[in-house]
């Protein structure tokens, strides 16, 4: 079976800093988040990177914030939806605010966030960058196995629920994670 890639399109540029920590100010309030300085920076760093983060990769940003308020900041996003946490192999937790609320960063768009983060991540095994697997221009994964005409977040809560039924009697998952490893594609080009 052979799965055709989408043309790739010419990603849209990233958001300045200003409109980053507006639209990030603009996410907390719509969570009923308090608005704090840690969250805000972190949210709109968030929204303005393509890969996922870890805490360590936020603590050399933001040098002049501890490594606690990072981390409640962190769990603050998380736990509102606003960023997902990814674990990986290595064990080093990463996060990421991912795709859905790129495309709108970057559109200058305003729409609430998804209630919840079940999608896919590659994880580059030479540089260990982690990247969401949403519909997006990058990364096409959803469009190439959902049906195109629909809602595609029922589909994929189809696709969850498909996987969850292989389950053994008795057993409930609570989520579902995908994750792709291989080369991301400046390790890929450096390997040419």
């Amino acid at each position: 079976m052979t799965v055709k890639s989408a043309p790739r399109k010419s990603a849209a540029p990233a958001p300045d800093a200003g409109e980053a920590r507006a639209y990030a100010e603009l996410l907390l309030r719509d969570a009923s988040v308090r608005v704090t300085s840690a969250r805000t920076k972190v949210l709109s760093t968030l929204l303005t990177t393509r890969t996922a983060l870890s805490h360590q990769d936020l603590q050399d940003t933001f040098t002049e914030m501890d490594r606690v308020t990072l981390y409640r900041a962190l769990e603050c996003l998380t736990e509102a939806k606003l960023a997902h946490k990814i674990a990986v192999d290595d064990r080093i937790f990463r996060y990421s605010a991912g795709a859905e609320h790129h495309e709108h960063a970057e559109g200058g768009a305003h729409r609430k966030p998804h209630t919840q983060h079940q999608h896919g991540h590659f994880k580059c095994t030479r540089c260990a960058k982690v990247f969401c697997l949403d519909d997006t221009d990058d990364a096409t994964f959803l469009g190439s196995v959902l049906p195109a005409d629909g809602d595609r977040h029922s589909a994929a809560l189809q696709l969850q629920s498909a996987l969850e039924k292989t389950l053994g009697k008795g057993f409930q998952s609570h989520e579902v994670e995908l994750t792709i490893k291989g080369w991301c594609a400046d390790c890929a080009r450096q390997d040419a």
